[in-house]
Protein backbone atom coordinates (compact mmCIF):
# COMPACT_ATOMS: atom_id res chain seq x y z
CA UNK A 1 0.00 0.00 0.00
CA UNK A 2 1.23 3.72 -1.03
CA UNK A 3 2.30 5.69 1.98
CA UNK A 4 0.72 8.67 2.87
CA UNK A 5 1.13 11.69 5.34
CA UNK A 6 -2.93 11.54 6.18
CA UNK A 7 -3.33 14.95 7.71
CA UNK A 8 -1.44 16.58 4.50
CA UNK A 9 -3.33 14.44 2.27
CA UNK A 10 -6.69 15.15 4.32
CA UNK A 11 -6.18 18.72 3.97
CA UNK A 12 -5.91 18.67 0.70
CA UNK A 13 -8.59 16.70 -0.65
CA UNK A 14 -10.67 18.56 2.24
CA UNK A 15 -11.13 15.67 4.50
CA UNK A 16 -12.37 15.56 8.07
CA UNK A 17 -10.21 15.15 11.41
CA UNK A 18 -11.52 11.24 12.01
CA UNK A 19 -8.08 10.30 10.14
CA UNK A 20 -10.20 9.47 6.41
CA UNK A 21 -8.51 10.17 2.93
CA UNK A 22 -10.23 9.41 -0.05
CA UNK A 23 -7.13 10.26 -2.91
CA UNK A 24 -6.80 9.11 -6.31
CA UNK A 25 -4.83 5.70 -6.74
CA UNK A 26 -1.55 5.41 -8.12
CA UNK A 27 0.22 2.62 -9.83
CA UNK A 28 1.81 1.33 -6.81
CA UNK A 29 -1.79 0.91 -5.32
CA UNK A 30 -2.47 -2.20 -8.33
CA UNK A 31 -2.38 -4.93 -5.47
CA UNK A 32 -4.73 -3.28 -2.97
CA UNK A 33 -7.11 -2.84 -5.89
CA UNK A 34 -6.97 -6.16 -6.75
CA UNK A 35 -7.45 -6.84 -3.01
CA UNK A 36 -10.53 -4.90 -3.05
CA UNK A 37 -12.12 -6.00 -6.43
CA UNK A 38 -11.67 -9.93 -5.11
CA UNK A 39 -13.35 -8.92 -1.98
CA UNK A 40 -16.61 -6.69 -4.15
CA UNK A 41 -16.60 -10.22 -6.26
CA UNK A 42 -17.06 -12.23 -2.94
CA UNK A 43 -20.17 -9.82 -1.88
CA UNK A 44 -21.71 -9.54 -4.85
CA UNK A 45 -21.47 -13.40 -5.59
CA UNK A 46 -19.28 -12.96 -9.16
CA UNK A 47 -16.11 -14.21 -8.18
CA UNK A 48 -16.08 -16.50 -11.40
CA UNK A 49 -15.84 -13.70 -13.97
CA UNK A 50 -13.53 -12.14 -12.30
CA UNK A 51 -10.15 -12.60 -14.47
CA UNK A 52 -7.76 -9.87 -13.98
CA UNK A 53 -4.74 -9.68 -12.22
CA UNK A 54 -1.78 -7.24 -11.24
CA UNK A 55 -0.68 -6.72 -14.79
CA UNK A 56 -3.62 -6.40 -16.59
CA UNK A 57 -5.28 -4.10 -14.25
CA UNK A 58 -2.15 -1.70 -14.20
CA UNK A 59 -1.85 -1.66 -17.70
CA UNK A 60 -5.93 -1.04 -17.78
CA UNK A 61 -5.92 2.10 -15.00
CA UNK A 62 -2.32 3.23 -15.52
CA UNK A 63 -1.29 2.50 -19.19
CA UNK A 64 -0.67 4.65 -22.15
CA UNK A 65 -4.76 4.66 -22.58
CA UNK A 66 -6.18 4.44 -19.05
CA UNK A 67 -9.71 2.47 -18.89
CA UNK A 68 -10.96 3.82 -15.73
CA UNK A 69 -9.30 6.34 -12.48
CA UNK A 70 -9.62 4.63 -9.09
CA UNK A 71 -10.40 6.80 -5.95
CA UNK A 72 -9.41 4.83 -2.62
CA UNK A 73 -10.83 5.58 1.08
CA UNK A 74 -8.31 4.77 4.21
CA UNK A 75 -9.90 5.23 7.94
CA UNK A 76 -6.77 5.76 10.12
CA UNK A 77 -4.51 4.65 7.50
CA UNK A 78 -6.01 1.07 6.92
CA UNK A 79 -7.47 0.40 3.30
CA UNK A 80 -11.14 0.51 3.85
CA UNK A 81 -13.16 1.02 0.13
CA UNK A 82 -12.50 2.33 -3.35
CA UNK A 83 -14.43 3.53 -6.36
CA UNK A 84 -14.14 3.09 -9.65
CA UNK A 85 -15.07 5.29 -12.79
CA UNK A 86 -14.80 6.49 -16.21
CA UNK A 87 -16.77 8.63 -18.75
CA UNK A 88 -19.08 8.26 -20.88
CA UNK A 89 -21.06 10.39 -23.10
CA UNK A 90 -24.75 11.56 -23.65
CA UNK A 91 -25.87 12.31 -26.83
CA UNK A 92 -28.82 13.85 -26.13
CA UNK A 93 -27.12 16.38 -23.34
CA UNK A 94 -23.82 16.76 -25.58
CA UNK A 95 -22.29 16.48 -22.46
CA UNK A 96 -19.96 13.80 -21.29
CA UNK A 97 -21.17 11.72 -17.76
CA UNK A 98 -19.57 10.14 -14.65
CA UNK A 99 -19.92 6.42 -15.14
CA UNK A 100 -18.76 4.70 -11.21
CA UNK A 101 -18.53 1.35 -12.31
CA UNK A 102 -18.16 -0.01 -8.45
CA UNK A 103 -18.64 1.46 -4.93
CA UNK A 104 -17.62 -0.75 -2.22
CA UNK A 105 -16.83 -0.37 1.47
CA UNK A 106 -15.12 -3.57 3.24
CA UNK A 107 -17.98 -4.56 5.54
CA UNK A 108 -15.28 -3.38 8.82
CA UNK A 109 -15.79 -0.02 7.44
CA UNK A 110 -19.58 0.48 6.76
CA UNK A 111 -21.60 2.24 8.14
CA UNK A 112 -19.45 5.13 8.95
CA UNK A 113 -19.91 7.65 5.94
CA UNK A 114 -17.46 6.26 3.50
CA UNK A 115 -19.53 5.40 0.96
CA UNK A 116 -21.13 8.35 1.08
CA UNK A 117 -17.95 10.26 1.08
CA UNK A 118 -17.14 8.58 -1.93
CA UNK A 119 -20.15 9.06 -3.45
CA UNK A 120 -19.94 12.90 -3.16
CA UNK A 121 -16.01 13.33 -3.88
CA UNK A 122 -17.47 11.55 -7.21
CA UNK A 123 -20.13 14.32 -7.70
CA UNK A 124 -17.92 16.98 -6.98
CA UNK A 125 -15.71 15.80 -9.72
CA UNK A 126 -18.40 15.08 -12.12
CA UNK A 127 -19.83 19.30 -11.51
CA UNK A 128 -16.27 19.95 -11.83
CA UNK A 129 -15.63 18.71 -14.87
CA UNK A 130 -18.72 19.58 -16.43
CA UNK A 131 -20.29 16.21 -16.67
CA UNK A 132 -24.32 16.33 -17.74
CA UNK A 133 -25.12 13.31 -15.21
CA UNK A 134 -23.22 10.76 -13.24
CA UNK A 135 -25.05 6.98 -13.15
CA UNK A 136 -24.23 3.69 -12.22
CA UNK A 137 -26.13 0.21 -11.63
CA UNK A 138 -26.88 -2.08 -8.61
CA UNK A 139 -27.46 -5.45 -8.63
CA UNK A 140 -31.84 -5.98 -8.29
CA UNK A 141 -31.18 -8.09 -5.41
CA UNK A 142 -28.93 -5.30 -3.48
CA UNK A 143 -31.60 -3.59 -1.42
CA UNK A 144 -29.16 -2.25 0.35
CA UNK A 145 -27.07 -0.48 -1.90
CA UNK A 146 -30.38 0.76 -3.38
CA UNK A 147 -32.03 2.20 -0.01
CA UNK A 148 -27.67 3.57 0.20
CA UNK A 149 -28.55 5.22 -3.35
CA UNK A 150 -31.97 6.58 -3.05
CA UNK A 151 -30.43 8.43 0.12
CA UNK A 152 -28.94 11.01 -2.20
CA UNK A 153 -31.69 11.52 -4.65
CA UNK A 154 -30.97 8.83 -7.11
CA UNK A 155 -33.50 7.09 -9.49
CA UNK A 156 -33.14 3.72 -10.89
CA UNK A 157 -34.18 4.34 -14.69
CA UNK A 158 -36.44 1.06 -14.70
CA UNK A 159 -37.37 1.68 -18.75
CA UNK A 160 -33.47 0.93 -19.26
CA UNK A 161 -32.09 -2.84 -19.79
CA UNK A 162 -28.25 -3.08 -19.72
CA UNK A 163 -27.09 -5.67 -22.52
CA UNK A 164 -23.60 -7.08 -22.98
CA UNK A 165 -21.54 -8.78 -25.03
CA UNK A 166 -18.62 -10.58 -23.74
CA UNK A 167 -16.35 -13.31 -24.19
CA UNK A 168 -17.00 -15.50 -27.12
CA UNK A 169 -19.85 -13.50 -28.25
CA UNK A 170 -17.94 -10.40 -28.29
CA UNK A 171 -15.24 -12.48 -30.83
CA UNK A 172 -18.33 -13.63 -32.84
CA UNK A 173 -20.04 -10.30 -33.20
CA UNK A 174 -16.63 -8.65 -34.24
CA UNK A 175 -15.93 -11.80 -36.63
CA UNK A 176 -19.55 -10.99 -38.64
CA UNK A 177 -19.42 -9.27 -41.95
Amino acid sequence: MARMNAGEEMRRQGGDTRGRVIRRAEREDVPDILILIRELAEYERLTTLMSTDEAGLADALFGPHPGAEVLLAHEDGALAGFAVFCHNFSTFLGRRGLWLEDLFVRPAYRRRGIGRALLVHLARLAVERGCGRFEWMALDWNTPAWDFYRAFGAAPMEEWTTFRVTGQALHDLAARK
